[in-house]
């Protein structure tokens, strides 16, 4: 490496902030960030003067870690009239900032733990959270007895986030493989995407700074890895899901579709297969959708009826929100969108959404070209598993097999690293080709299954599952070198399903096409000599154990328990007493956190999603009617009321170049995202100072305890 690249990486690892360490003056928050290697440091300022505004002021200077120690010293002299300032807690980014009627609070991760990683990049789970108060103890008195201002509190820590939020420094785990490889982004715009849960709490400052450096882009859904070994070797596995910030919430409060398009229960899944070694010559990743029915309908929560109707609302005849809704699905991920619909064809609840989501397909084709037509089909899953369970699942997987090959799976070799350290580069595809210009050349027989998805019967399904598209096992080349050349296959379209609550059938039927596409997958690497995964082969309940725990986790999240997995649990032999009681335990579980849970939750959600935004002179929050109503309260398109002044100086954070979550700048010259080593986890500060009392014990998470000196034997 020559001494300009050195020098480009230096830079770059200088603005990408892993660990931060938080102190506190009369007047002002100090915030230093500093890299893995604790080799460069970063300061932030935030006045509390004001603390019904933000003012924040971002230093330019890179500080050494000498340089640091002395800033810590000066500071201190500064501020010595009133106190100095205080070592307040260690912490590892910034979640964002809200305000309720009173001051401002920041919400920081005060604990973390890796939970993966995705090609050297670490995926971390929020395991604990703090919310410090902006205000002075001088200002803090004119807030105290407001109980307004308390009881929003209340309600945002309903809202547990060390559960299921995770999020990575160093790669965009918001996007799916094949984007951040195909068409990768930069900057904040990665905080636009849909899977971005705190991308409210942090717009203010990404848009003022015009950096992440600060800020950790959180998901809220489902991240499990793991490695199995086929002839020897090492295959890592992971399995994401990626809850949608948009019309979200809780089950019987976030029903079918909004105005917007957007429905509710709307989760991306992943699947990413990988060689387990140090340098993966090959990747695969296949993405699937579930979601909420896109009709306008609702059911009313009921201490008495664990069932309540389904009450359908009719809004025009040409399902506006519902085409908007397919449109959003297809600028997500291109076309065909295969639409696997699997409530009761005969049950009188479910029978009338049936009907009125048949019509609006139908509709909705005939204003479109042919070629772009949704592809439906409607099968009823608790009719046929009224015999044998398990038998859904062979019919579910030859329904998999033919939706995969129209929209066939991501899959290419990666280009070995450059420089001196190429576990700090991003892998990139091996073939330049653009994905939009590949899909002709790299998926050559797809024209002999277009018509297998329309309006399918239980016959319709029975159809051969071969795979000849999805080519043959390759050789590979021994002593690390890459395998032949092989073109890149690249996803198009995506298979959506769902059932009334796409939680306990939608997961049953994701895991039928997650295992016709891990088939395919390990084919493609070369792992397998057959595309085709059976059932009873090894890896197929392996795949289901990791199906199984991720249904639990998003039925949890939505309904309140865990999933009803009677036909997972009737596949691995369980006693039919043993499910049944399981059932009816989730199915009590799940009444009851309906009925008085999720009304709190929901709240809680529409807070901090920023769908409520609490006004002096407005109605709270518990004064409306429902807490359902979708983007409720104020949602202003800039925060001109809230960001008082917030400053940067310096090309250094004008020029960020950032695409990741939580990081700015981290790239080495060609604009390759570096590697992120897993930060110190411990709690402190290597100048420690004076106690504070700043950070809020809440329900959210509780203060980073320290051990605390005076910042003059630093």
């Amino acid at each position: 490496m020559d001494a300009a690249e050195a020098a480009a990486e230096q830079e770059a690892e200088a603005a990408c902030l892993q660990s931060f360490e938080l102190y506190e003056s009369e007047s002002r928050f100090y915030i230093f960030g500093t890299n893995t290697g604790k080799t460069h440091w970063r300061l932030l300022k935030i006045d509390r003067l004001e603390p019904s505004d933000l003012d924040l002021h971002e230093c330019p200077t890179v500080y050494t870690q000498s340089e640091y120690c002395g800033l810590l010293k000066n500071l201190d002299k500064e501020h010595r009239l009133t106190g100095g300032i205080k070592f307040v807690t260690k912490f590892y980014g910034i979640i964002g900032f809200i305000k309720f009627v009173g001051p401002f609070y920041m919400l920081i991760i005060t604990e973390q733990r890796k939970i993966g990683e995705i090609f050297d990049h670490p995926v971390y789970q929020v395991t604990k959270t703090s919310m410090v108060e902006l205000a002075n103890s001088k200002m803090r008195s004119k807030f105290l007895n407001s109980k307004d201002e308390n009881r929003y509190r209340k309600i945002l820590n309903t809202l547990d986030l060390r559960k299921d939020f995770f999020f990575s420094y160093s790669y965009p785990i918001m996007r799916s493989l094949q984007k951040n490889l195909s068409d990768p982004q930069e900057g904040w715009s990665v905080y636009e995407s849909t899977f971005v849960w705190n991308e409210f709490l942090t717009r203010g400052i990404r848009n003022f700074l015009r950096t992440t450096l600060w800020t950790v882009a959180l998901v809220y859904g489902f991240f499990k890895q793991d490695k199995f070994s086929i002839s020897g070797k090492d295959i890592m596995f992971t399995l994401i899901a990626r809850r949608s910030r948009h019309f979200a919430g809780t089950r019987y409060l976030k029903r079918g579709v909004n105005e917007r398009g957007r429905v509710a229960n709307d989760v991306e899944t992943e699947q990413v297969v990988y060689g387990a070694g140090p340098r993966p010559t090959e990747v695969s990743s296949v993405v699937q959708n579930r979601g909420s029915i896109p009709l306008f309908w609702s059911q009313e929560t009921s201490k008495m009826n664990i069932k309540p109707d389904i009450i359908l609302h009719q809004k025009g005849e040409n399902y506006e929100a519902t085409r908007l809704h397919f449109e959003n699905l297809r600028r997500r991920y291109g076309d065909p969108i295969i639409i696997l619909n699997l409530i009761k064809k005969r049950e009188r609840r479910e029978s009338i959404l049936r009907r009125e989501f048949d019509r609006a397909i139908r509709i909705i084709n005939e204003s479109i070209q042919e070629e772009n037509h949704l592809r439906f089909l409607h099968w009823d899953l608790h009719e046929n598993s009224r015999g044998k369970p398990t038998n859904v699942l062979d019919v579910l997987l030859k329904v998999a097999f033919r939706a995969l090959r129209l929209t066939e799976f991501f899959y290419c070799q990666l280009a070995p690293p450059t420089g001196s350290d190429i576990a700090h580069h991003w892998p990139s595809l091996l073939s330049g080709l653009d994905p939009f210009l590949c899909e002709e050349n790299s998926n050559s027989d797809n024209t002999d299954c277009m018509e297998i998805v329309g309006d399918m019967s239980q016959e319709d399904i029975s159809g051969s599952s071969d795979s000849s598209c999805n080519g043959t096992v390759e050789d590979k080349a021994e002593n690390n070198e890459l395998p032949p050349l092989k073109p890149p296959k690249f996803q198009k379209g995506v298979l959506r399903t769902n059932c009334i609550d796409c939680l306990d059938r939608t997961n049953v039927a994701q895991y039928a096409y997650g295992l016709a596409a891990l088939g395919h997958q390990l084919h493609a690497l070369g792992s397998i000599e057959s595309p085709e995964l059976g059932l009873d082969d090894p890896l197929a309940h392996h795949l289901m154990h990791f199906y199984e725990r991720m249904g639990d986790t998003l039925a949890v999240q939505y309904s309140g328990s865990a999933a009803h997995n009677k036909i997972f649990s009737a596949k691995r032999g369980h006693l039919k007493l043993f499910i049944r009681s399981q059932e009816f335990f989730r199915t009590l579980q799940r009444h009851y956190s309906n009925t008085c849970i999720d009304a709190n939750k929901q709240s809680a959600i529409n807070l901090f999603l920023g769908y409520f935004q609490p006004q002096q002179g407005k109605p709270a929050l518990w004064e409306l009617e429902s807490p359902s109503v979708d983007h409720i309260g104020v949602l202003s398109g800039d925060h001109t009321r809230t960001m008082k002044r917030v400053k940067s100086d310096g090309n250094i954070l004008c020029e960020s170049n950032t695409s990741i979550s939580g990081c700015s700048g981290c790239y080495n010259k060609d604009k390759e995202p570096l590697n992120a080593a897993s930060p110190d986890v411990k709690c402190g500060s290597q100048c420690p100072v004076s106690e504070s009392h700043s950070v809020q014990d809440n329900e959210i998470s509780s203060t980073c305890e320290s051990e605390v000196s005076n910042l003059r034997h630093c």
